[in-house]
């Protein structure tokens, strides 16, 4: 089985999971890492420059490559997220080849496929990991966006922004009665 065979998009995702007995389940085991209660000043996001579908073991190569350069030089001073999910069913045929496989072999009948992993469909501009940290840390977070995008099958954009500190409500000043 090779990668590439399912990289692309070609018809409607097969999610139906009841019919699909004995799939593997996603190999990605965290989708938030750090300090998610911490206030952080600047976010990069690893954006999808086409349309395509990620295998579950290539989400999870992402993951632990952006999260181990943010480990090693932050410690637990970060945020990040992985949004995608992979919930597409994969299946595969498998065929036999080599001498004396012609006897072993079904062609197309009952050419269903068994289900061999799953993936993640994802389009242009959508985002697949944030990474948010300090003010003077954005160097860090580029460099483990980079290395995320590294172990995906598409080419990525890492797009870095300011957050917004949220402004606190106005306080009503108590009214007072003159007579």
């Amino acid at each position: 089985m090779h990668a590439k065979n399912y990289r692309h998009v070609k018809n409607r995702p097969y999610t139906r999971k009841e019919y699909a007995h004995g799939f593997p389940p996603p190999k990605i085991v965290k989708f938030t890492m750090g300090d998610t209660k911490a206030e952080f000043q600047v976010e990069g996001q690893l954006l999808a420059t086409e349309r395509a579908q990620i295998r579950h073991c290539a989400l999870e190569a992402a993951r632990v490559a952006t999260n181990r350069v943010l480990m090693d030089k932050l410690i637990n001073d970060y945020y990040m997220n992985v949004h995608t999910y992979p919930h597409i069913i994969l299946r595969e045929n498998k065929m036999i080849f080599g001498a004396h496989a012609d006897r072993l072999q079904q062609g197309m009948r009952r050419s269903f496929g068994s289900a061999v992993g799953t993936a993640a469909k994802v389009e242009v501009g959508q985002p697949i990991m944030t990474v948010r940290v300090k003010a003077g840390q954005e160097t860090i977070a580029r460099e483990s966006l980079k290395r995320g995008s590294a172990k995906l099958p598409i080419a990525c954009r890492i797009v870095m922004t300011k957050i917004q500190a949220p402004v606190a409500p106005a306080k009503a000043e108590p009214e007072t009665e003159t007579a």
